[in-house]
């Protein structure tokens, strides 16, 4: 008796393996892709060295840099290779566009060609040694990177909340180094040709006219493609879940539906055990959307919040972080 009235799916079991299908593929290829990221990342030098051989960083500052870069939040306030949150800027295409500027500027300024190219070439060739593991930058980058420590510690050291983040964010000068020796190798990674190509590893990005990086041809057609795929695949789904009765979905569409009064049903005990549930859930609810109109009003005015100086309190970082840690809980 059981078994006969057990309700069947409003779907065909077609539909159901379809699916089973789709993840399995899904996730194969999103597999495959971490695997090829990984073996084609960009390496981690052990050592980097101004052509004098004196160590600017290595690849253990670049590990701690990262873990700065995370430790602080950043990732909730500017984004590194463009993926982050936006209030603050992409570090990578910052410390490559200060650091392009400082070496055409050592070349002759923004108005020689000579000092054009020069600075190009510069960024463009691969110095990196996989044998021994150094990669020697030349003397303008070297003394680029060395002016580019002090303008981040005094950017993260900033006393003040006009930045979005809280005062004194980062004192520790040995953290800021670390943190601008990360941003350093992002730039290398990014601007720099690979082995045998040219483009970069990261295939050109971020783009950066002033060291000619500019997004390959492979970047544009892919993202093109699985935009029109995404898009296309949808619509297919749906017009073919509307069209063919055969596969489910129409069989219930005749169903005749009561609807009885809320006074005349009785709550089950789990549907009132249930209610501190939606009670809670409503709470957070209410929270995060103050939240997330807090953090969008720092892209209007950063230093202050209606005459209040909220980043004292909540920084921006702070807040987009809760924003998103509240839809989770």
């Amino acid at each position: 008796m059981e078994a006969a009235d057990r309700r069947p799916l409003l779907v065909s079991k077609g539909w159901v393996q379809a699916v089973l299908i789709v993840v399995l593929f899904g996730f194969f290829v999103l597999g495959l892709l971490a695997y090829r990221t990984y073996q084609a990342k960009p390496p981690t030098p052990q050592r980097v060295v101004d052509p004098g051989g004196t160590v600017l960083y290595t690849a253990k500052d670049i590990t701690a840099g990262q873990q700065v870069f995370l430790h602080n939040g950043l990732m909730e306030y500017g984004s590194v290779f463009g993926h982050g949150a936006y209030l603050g800027p992409d570090y990578t295409a910052d410390y490559l566009r200060r650091s392009s500027d400082l070496v055409r500027r050592s070349y002759g300024g923004a108005r020689s060609d000579a000092a054009a190219r020069r600075t190009i070439r510069d960024f463009r060739t691969n110095r990196y040694d996989d044998r021994s593991g150094t990669l020697t930058l030349t003397a303008p980058q070297a003394a680029a990177h060395r002016r580019l420590i002090g303008y981040y510690s005094r950017f993260f050291s900033e006393p003040t909340t006009k930045h979005g983040l809280r005062p004194d964010a980062i004192t520790d000068r040995r953290q800021l180094a670390q943190l601008t020796a990360f941003f350093g190798w992002t730039a290398w990674a990014g601007s720099t040709n690979r082995p045998g190509r040219d483009y970069s590893y990261t295939n050109n990005w971020p783009p950066e006219p002033r060291v000619d990086n500019t997004p390959t041809a492979n970047v544009v057609v892919w993202s093109v493609l699985s935009l029109i795929a995404l898009l296309g695949g949808i619509g297919i789904l749906f017009g073919v879940f509307g069209r063919w009765r055969f596969l489910g979905w129409h069989g219930r569409e005749q169903a005749t539906l009561s609807f009885r009064a809320p006074g005349d049903v009785a709550l089950t005990p789990g549907q009132r055990a249930c209610a501190w549930f939606f009670f809670v859930m409503a709470a957070l609810f209410l929270l995060q959307t103050f939240v997330g109109a807090a953090s969008q009003h720092y892209r209007a005015e950063i230093a202050s919040f209606f005459g209040v100086d909220l980043a004292q309190v909540f920084p921006y970082n702070l807040m987009r972080t809760w924003h998103v840690q509240l839809a989770l809980f």
